[in-house]
């Protein structure tokens, strides 16, 4: 581009408000890193609330759905014991604790956060608006790969120069985060359900359609508490779920002393070859059953943002492994005497004096389930939204303590709709567990291969290190999906199709919203041009600041001059403003703005980059145009001291000049911002150019229009009050 090129050879020759800001950056500090062991003991109690509720309710429906048959062989139960109990050690534990937690993106986890740490590293957005002012940011963090780094090298220029591995990444990013937003559908629904259901052991007259509308009323309940925030809901919310785990560990000690003690073989895994020997093609099949025990685990990663490594290492290690282990061997206990009861083991189970008591804390339990996945769902769309991969929707963040906990009005309304909906459709736990099995371990294999990307590219780790984390997690995991997809029609279809939906929404965004970027790339106005349309006699100067937005990092908009033909005036102090999400999850306030010159000094127009990492929140217009203009003022003083250096040859008469006349253009932008400040945007109409396919005419035209006529204006998201926002009409055919 030949603006990025001029700009470039430009870089050497002018102050950069950049320079200044990073000297005052030491070191931001990433989430989690010099916390005290309180505050990390307060945080490992919060998360009980938020992130396990999934993991510690799946014994609800587990056995269930491993065995919608019956149970054949008293051994048989042994076999699936030990399954769940390798599985919940190799997955959860030794996969995501103590190997994924580590891929986090300055403290905050899930799968955009894995996209964006990987971005850092090489060229895989497809926007062009990387500057290389970007890597100096402090929370950047980017090592380049060495030269005795060879491997991570080549992976760097494969996906820096391949358009194909670029999509692919782009591709699957999107695919887990719709998984995970199918999690935040189906696991309501699963949770809900299944706790409630428990109530026919002493209501036995209540049919199965009553107790989906009982289960449809706790879900609207849930959905309308979300607005409240993590931070209110976890510390609720953590009480009741530490009260669950000790519950069903209890009750799985107590079953273990009543019953039968000797199911702790199980820990022999012989006992899972034996099983396969013995049911072959069947203890395939059940693999889809004995999975949903690791419901949940994706949440760990996705709502690290909320709390630390630590943390979650702490609460998962010392307090969910070992209740929810407990429970599993209880329940296995009681099926070896009673295996006609496998059907409903969970209540069946318990003794009388304790059912009212469990299932009362079980209802809470299973919203608090919900509450995990809601939480990871809202934290990663607030990642894809900042990256430009969805549409501009209200992020409001719920807690002025910890960064990444948010909450999203139209998704949550959208979610909620969609888990009442197949509560009512699906009726029973036993469908729905087909389609949740298919989400979680699709997130899981998405979660594998972006993490073979971020050793071989990031890490830099041993090949063989790879190589076994790759074959083991990745085998395991197509084996347990092989098992899933058969029972595509009985359920499983439906995550699919969730997916589906939402992956085209989000591919049609940032597809239409890349190729707008390019277009206003390639309509850039030449500087000569600038000069020409405001020395027009016909263009008037009008006081106050003006600033208008723009996607462009570098260049003038196409839509300027539409907004100097349509109002033949410009402000006296006129900024070019674009709002830049870096692929970090934190951007430190006194590395914000980046100022440069545009045109002639006497014009007093300025381009200003705002940076924001995709946890940060846009500040309020006031705030945002008190600090944009201190930095501005600060900008002129240091470019003129910076000029002065370059050119001073008679000591300090020339240094005293330039500051002066600094001091004089501060006064002036003073004055002009007493006079208001007026915010000005293109709203563009995006459509697709004359001779394009019946394909992208139906995307751009109908499905990219719909969503950005539907959805929140970009004005809310950006903070920008209604009574001083001017809109600009233009077209854009791309």
């Amino acid at each position: 581009m030949s603006v990025e090129a001029a700009e470039g050879a430009e870089t050497m020759a002018r102050r950069d408000s950049l320079y200044r800001d990073a000297e005052k950056v030491s070191g931001d500090r990433r989430h989690g890193s010099g916390v005290s062991w309180r505050q990390t003991v307060l945080l490992a109690f919060q998360s009980i609330g938020v992130v396990y509720g999934d993991l510690g309710t799946s014994p609800l429906y587990t056995y269930s759905g491993t065995f919608p048959n019956g149970i054949r062989h008293p051994d048989d139960l042994l076999g699936v014991l030990s399954l769940i109990l390798y599985t919940l050690i190799l997955l959860p534990l030794l996969k995501y604790v103590f190997i994924v937690l580590y891929a986090n993106d300055n403290g905050d986890g899930g799968t955009f956060a894995l996209y964006s740490l990987i971005s850092r590293y090489a060229k895989t957005r497809m926007i062009p608006n990387q500057q290389a002012e970007d890597a100096s940011v402090s929370n950047y963090s980017i090592q380049e790969p060495s030269s005795q780094t060879r491997r991570a090298q080549w992976v760097k220029q494969r996906l820096d120069s391949s358009k194909a591995a670029k999509i692919a990444l782009f591709t699957i990013t999107i695919l887990g985060t719709s998984m995970v937003m199918g999690d935040g559908t189906l696991t309501p629904a699963i949770s809900v359900l299944s706790a409630v259901s428990g109530i026919r052991e002493k209501a036995p007259d209540l049919t199965q359609s009553q107790v989906v509308w009982i289960s449809v009323a706790i879900l609207f309940l849930l959905f309308s508490v979300q607005r409240f925030g993590t931070d209110k809901v976890g510390y609720s919310f953590a009480p009741i779920i530490s009260v669950w785990f000790v519950l069903i560990a209890s009750i799985g000690v107590y079953n273990l002393a009543a019953h039968d003690a000797t199911v702790l073989r199980a820990l022999n895994p012989m006992y899972i070859v034996d099983y396969f020997r013995r049911n072959g093609k069947e203890a395939w099949l059940s693999l889809g059953g004995v999975v949903l025990c690791t419901t949940g685990t994706e949440a760990m990663f996705a709502d690290l943002g909320h709390f630390n490594i630590r943390a979650i290492q702490l609460s998962f290690s010392f307090i969910i492994f070992p209740s929810v282990a407990l429970c599993y061997m209880g329940q296995a206990s009681y099926l070896h005497k009673f295996p006609q009861d496998v059907a409903d083991t969970f209540y069946k189970s318990i003794p009388a004096a304790m059912f009212w008591p469990t299932f009362i804390v079980a209802i809470l339990a299973a919203i608090i389930a919900s509450q995990a996945m809601l939480s990871g769902a809202f934290a990663i769309l607030s990642k894809a939204l900042s990256l430009g991969c969805f549409p501009r929707v209200e992020v409001v963040h719920t807690s002025k303590k910890y960064a990444g906990q948010v909450y999203i009005p139209e998704v949550n309304f959208l979610i909620g709709a969609a888990s009442i909906i197949v509560t009512l459709a699906f009726q029973t736990t036993t469908n729905i567990g087909n389609a949740y099995g298919i989400c979680v371990v699709m997130v899981f294999s998405i979660t594998t291969h972006l993490m073979t990307v971020v050793m071989l590219l990031v890490w830099k780790k041993n090949i063989a290190f790879i190589a076994a984390f790759y074959v083991i997690f990745g085998a395991t995991e197509l084996l347990y999906l092989s098992s899933i997809l058969s029972k595509f029609a009985e359920g499983g279809y439906l995550p699919f199709c969730f997916s589906l939906v939402l992956m085209a929404l989000m591919a049609t965004w940032h597809y239409v919203h890349v190729s707008r970027y390019w277009y206003e790339l390639d309509h850039v106005v030449p500087a000569t041009e600038l000069t020409a349309l405001l020395g027009h006699p016909d263009v008037r100067r009008v006081p106050g600041v003006g600033l208008l937005y723009s996607e462009l990092v570098q260049g003038i908009p196409p839509v300027f001059p539409r907004l100097v033909d349509k109002m033949p005036s410009v402000h006296t102090v006129f900024v070019f403003m674009s709002i830049k999400n870096l692929p970090i999850p934190r951007v430190a306030a006194p590395e914000r703005f980046i100022f440069r010159r545009v045109g002639l000094a006497e014009h007093r127009m300025f381009r200003c980059v705002a940076r924001y990492g995709y946890t940060d929140q846009i500040e309020g217009a006031k705030d945002f145009s008190a600090s944009l203009l201190d930095g501005l003022k600060l900008f002129i003083y240091e470019e003129a001291a910076f000029s002065c250096q370059q050119t001073d040859d008679d000591g300090g008469c020339a240094l005293r000049a330039a500051k002066a006349a600094a001091e004089e253009e501060q006064r002036f932008i003073d004055a002009e911002l007493e006079r208001g400040v007026v915010y000005l945007t293109g709203e563009a109409d995006v459509v697709a150019a004359p001779g394009s396919s019946v394909m992208k005419r139906i995307v751009v035209n109908y499905v990219y229009t719909f969503l950005r006529r539907n959805l929140s204006e970009s004005h809310k998201a950006l903070a920008i009050p209604k009574d001083q926002l001017l809109k600009v009409g233009i077209t854009y055919e791309i």
